[in-house]
């Protein structure tokens, strides 16, 4: 099963198109048990999610493969390792398990500060003492990949990719990490739920990006898909991709996603998508007017 369950939703209220909030504790534990039935095997969370890793701690999550994100590092921080180190046991405790799957940098630059090569180390003898099997980075461009893949070797990758965001292909990044043998796991395939919304009902800051949409809107009209199958399907095609990250926010939303990434994906032409930072970066979007 190439879906893996985002759960940001779990401690925080998450994306442009969430309508109901944080998700309950008990539909959170609900959630869990169907994503593990349908073969979901790996959960993705981080320590700025709020209460995501102390809700997942009560509902217990031993036999899941857990990737979690350290925050930034603070400026002035002297011992990177006792810092790391309480910030990985403070998750562990929170998360009641052992061992992480993966454990990712929020802020990899850091890497490439004065300290970098010691937080590499620092990264490295967790795997050696058996805190974590995977170390790597979260990445919001693939072009930040340039320098730090000269520089360091990670396990596994993590990076935004959707339908509209094809950079990880423009910049040859996806089959360059496959052939560094970097584990790839890709969230973002939603925009945040901006992809899936009708087109009544799309935020007007988006409207500059009018004939783009309306590509979109006629291309799923032409091919007899919804959204959601075309989102689902064009990401889970790419053999290069290890887990396609997906964040739900309640049940039904986890049904109607299990039920709709099964199927065919017709070709999708190259220039439906979009290189403008401006709409692919959510970071962005507070400026639009």
């Amino acid at each position: 099963m190439k879906l893996a369950l985002g759960t940001v939703q779990f401690g925080l209220p998450y994306g442009i198109a969430n309508q109901s909030g944080q998700v309950s504790l008990a539909e959170a534990r609900e959630i869990l048990k169907v994503a593990g039935a349908s073969g979901m095997t790996m959960l993705d969370t981080a320590v700025v999610y709020g209460e995501s890793e102390q809700r997942l701690g009560e509902i217990g999550v031993q036999g899941w493969q857990i990737v979690s994100k350290l925050p930034s590092i603070p400026e002035g921080c002297i011992d990177y390792s006792r810092w790391i180190a309480e910030a990985v046991d403070g998750s562990l405790q929170r998360l009641k398990v052992k061992s992480l799957y993966g454990l990712l940098l929020h802020r990899p630059q850091q890497l490439l500060e004065r300290c970098g090569d010691q937080l590499y180390r620092v990264l490295q003898q967790l795997k050696q003492d058996g805190l974590v099997q995977k170390v790597g980075i979260s990445i919001y461009d693939p072009s930040e990949l340039d320098t730090l893949c000269g520089r360091f070797q990670f396990d596994l990758v993590q990076a935004p990719f959707n339908v509209l965001d094809r950079r990880l292909i423009e910049t040859g990044w996806l089959t360059r990490l496959a052939e560094h043998g970097t584990e790839l796991h890709v969230r973002s395939i939603f925009l945040q739920g901006l992809l899936l919304m009708h087109p009544t009902g799309r935020d007007k800051r988006f409207a500059c990006w009018g004939d783009l949409w309306s590509d979109w809107d006629n291309w799923l009209s032409n091919n007899r898909l919804t959204p959601l199958q075309a989102c689902l399907r064009y990401v889970l095609s790419f053999p290069q991709i290890s887990k396609v990250v997906v964040g739900v926010d309640s049940m039904s939303q986890l049904q109607e996603i299990l039920a709709a990434a099964a199927g065919v994906m017709p070709k999708i032409p190259e220039e439906l998508s979009s290189g403008d930072i401006n709409l692919v970066n959510p970071a962005n979007w507070s400026a639009l007017i």
